[in-house]
């Protein structure tokens, strides 16, 4: 019932991301009927279990977009007070889950009624269409078409349960002293052990290694409306370590793919299609680094203000941005070599083919698209710092152009030399 609240009064616009996981949950689902169907009306069992494979690509592909909607839904985000009314991590973290649960579960609903609507199933439809994947003369199983449909449900709930675990703190155990709040009630604040004479926060440590005020303080409550603000994140100077990861597999991905064109019809073999995967993978794997990357290219040569701000930016948010970033650059390549390799003689699979591509692309680019809106969340309390230091609308506007730009002159000729590279030896 939590859950069900929190998602009816939640804003428009996390409303709209809910139905884009619900529509995405319906293609995905429809897909796996249409194996089902598939595998009714044809009597091989190899070609109807290669359907059912093509079926996982549109699952991840929707499962990865109901993880980035997931930690962009601010009903689910802790809040100080919160713990004391039995919604704590844990319990928000459930809620995000079964809010997931319950898009997904609406869009496979939604498959099931359009899938029985083409069959002519239900009443007052005419007959279905003469189409393999429907397999309207025959009777439709349905703990079968059932269990296909709650993969998608499942699967997304798992991962957000999983994207979204309480973690506990890497640097340093927590122990708690003697606080005052800020109207005098007592209470116990955690405080970090550290090395040095003074703490973090300017508390001198005495020789038994207990950390006491150099000065009386007054810290708020946790239930205060005045928090302490915290301090932005560091910029990370190192890059991600995926980046020489993600080179090497692609270089290998290429390698396989030259191979299998020496060989033979590299369109028949399936040496073709794992160095297609290993290509998708290795700059899926490399976004962040290249995102780290661009945004030390922006700082060199005496940058300015405008290109210190948004080299600054892209260096912090490599992670956050680089990988969905990365895993469209991956789609895309990937579509276009598949253009080459695609058998224009099944024409029953052509819509079907349409829409596992038009999925998995629409669900990369709306992952993308959600990651930018996480990054802006996380960047508000700087974006409104900087504001009150006198810095311009139209400055901060600039500096986001710049990030854009940049990414687009450094991710986009590199997806077509991979894509380029992918669709020459699978089309020889």
């Amino acid at each position: 019932m939590l859950a069900l609240r929190l998602t009816r009064g939640a804003h428009p616009a996390v409303q709209l991301r809910r139905l884009l996981v619900a529509a995405a949950s319906a293609g995905t689902g429809f897909l796996l009927l249409s194996a089902l169907g598939h595998a009714m009306g044809n009597p091989d069992p190899a070609a109807s279990a290669l359907r059912l494979a093509w079926c996982a690509v549109p699952l991840a592909a929707t499962v990865y977009f109901a993880v980035a909607v997931a930690r962009t839904d601010p009903g689910t985000r802790p809040r100080p007070g919160l713990s004391a009314i039995g919604l704590g991590p844990a319990r928000l973290m459930a809620v995000s889950a079964a809010t997931t649960a319950l898009s997904c579960a609406l869009g496979s609903l939604l498959a099931l009624l359009v899938f029985l609507q083409l069959r002519g199933d239900l009443a007052g439809t005419s007959s279905g269409a003469a189409t393999d994947f429907l397999a309207a003369g025959r009777p439709l199983p349905l703990p079968a078409a059932l269990t296909l449909l709650a993969l998608v449900p499942l699967s997304a709930s798992a991962a957000v349960a999983v994207a979204l675990r309480p973690r506990e703190p890497v640097t340093g155990a927590a122990r708690a002293v003697p606080a005052y709040g800020r109207f005098g009630a007592y209470r116990r604040t955690p405080v970090r052990e550290s090395f040095g004479a003074y703490g973090r926060f300017g508390r001198q440590l005495g020789a038994a290694g207990r950390s006491r005020p150099a000065t009386p303080t007054v810290e708020p409550a946790e239930d205060a409306p005045g928090t302490p603000v915290e301090a932005p994140p560091a910029v990370p100077l190192a890059p991600p370590s995926g980046l020489p990861w993600g080179i090497a597999v692609l270089a290998v991905g290429l390698a396989v793919e030259a191979f299998a064109s020496r060989t033979g019809v590299p369109g028949d073999r399936p040496s073709a299609l794992l160095g297609l995967a290993l290509t998708a993978v290795g700059l899926a794997l490399a976004g962040p680094g290249l995102t780290h990357l661009c945004g030390r290219l922006l700082q060199t040569v005496r940058p300015g203000a405008l290109r210190l701000l948004a080299g600054r930016v892209l260096m912090t948010e490599a992670t956050r941005i680089g990988r969905p970033l990365g895993v469209v650059c991956a789609v895309m390549s990937a579509a276009y070599s598949l253009a080459a390799l695609h058998e224009r003689e099944d024409a029953a699979a052509g819509p079907l083919v349409a829409l596992g591509v038009l999925l998995v692309t629409g669900c990369t680019v709306a992952t993308l698209l959600t990651a930018a809106v996480e990054a802006r969340q996380a960047r508000a309390s700087t974006t409104a710092a900087l504001q009150r230091l006198g810095a311009a609308p139209g400055t901060l506007r600039g500096a986001a152009a710049l990030r854009a730009g940049a990414l687009l002159a450094l991710f986009g000729p590199l997806t077509l030399i991979v894509a380029e590279l992918s669709a020459w030896p699978l089309a020889r």
